[in-house]
């Protein structure tokens, strides 16, 4: 095993997840029908490899059951201010000794953490 490469975050409309990802700053890889009806849609920040992709298909992960995914950043007081600004709600900073932390919830209450140091 080698690396991360793509983690499933269930929700419930692809299109509305996919609008509000990209405001955080993802971007699609790759958006496909994928057999039965399913839509594959894969997403990840400019130049990384780890991605997600939008799933609705597992029915032991039902949308909004995704917790504590962290996504590293540079400074969380500045992205309160830009998320903010485009419609997203953020939570309080959480000051811990390992560095700061804001939570922000996905449209079907999927709990991302951004960390800054």
């Amino acid at each position: 095993m080698r690396t991360i490469e793509i983690i499933s975050i269930p929700v419930t409309d692809q299109a509305r997840a996919k609008e509000f990802y990209q405001k955080l700053g993802f971007e699609v890889i790759v958006e496909a029908p994928f057999g039965g009806g399913s839509q594959w849609v894969q997403m990840g920040f400019p130049g990384q490899d780890a991605s997600i992709t939008l799933v609705n298909w597992f029915p032991k992960m039902p949308a909004g059951c995704m917790q504590g995914f962290v996504i590293k950043t540079n400074n969380v007081e500045d992205d309160i201010k830009e998320l903010t600004a485009k419609g997203i709600e953020v939570g309080t900073v959480d000051n811990t000794p390992w560095g700061k932390f804001l939570t922000v919830k996905d449209p079907d209450g999927n709990g991302l953490s951004l960390h800054s140091s």
